[in-house]
């Protein structure tokens, strides 16, 4: 399966479960999780991240991603499965 058979081009959201997925979500979780382990980020950086990477848990999780994949660095695992 190729990601066009799960959202082509002219649609921006899918549910599963539920709950609304928007495209771009997985990469966005990414990007976040990667800038949350940064050091030397602000406080004020740090809270929006963590904010962002916690409204983005109920569509990871209704993809599965959880299911599939670990989060290696104990801290932001630890946090992820404190807001799961």
């Amino acid at each position: 399966m190729r990601a066009q058979d799960i959202l082509p081009d002219n649609i921006s959201q899918v549910e599963v479960n539920d709950v609304a997925v928007r495209k771009g979500t997985v990469g966005a979780f990414l990007i976040n999780a990667r800038l949350w382990l940064k050091p030397g980020v602000s406080a004020e950086e740090r809270e929006l991240t963590e904010q962002d990477i916690i409204d983005a848990l109920p569509a990871l999780v209704a993809l599965g991603l959880f299911d599939f994949l670990s989060i290696r660095d104990p801290k932001l695992r630890e946090f992820i499965a404190m807001h799961i």
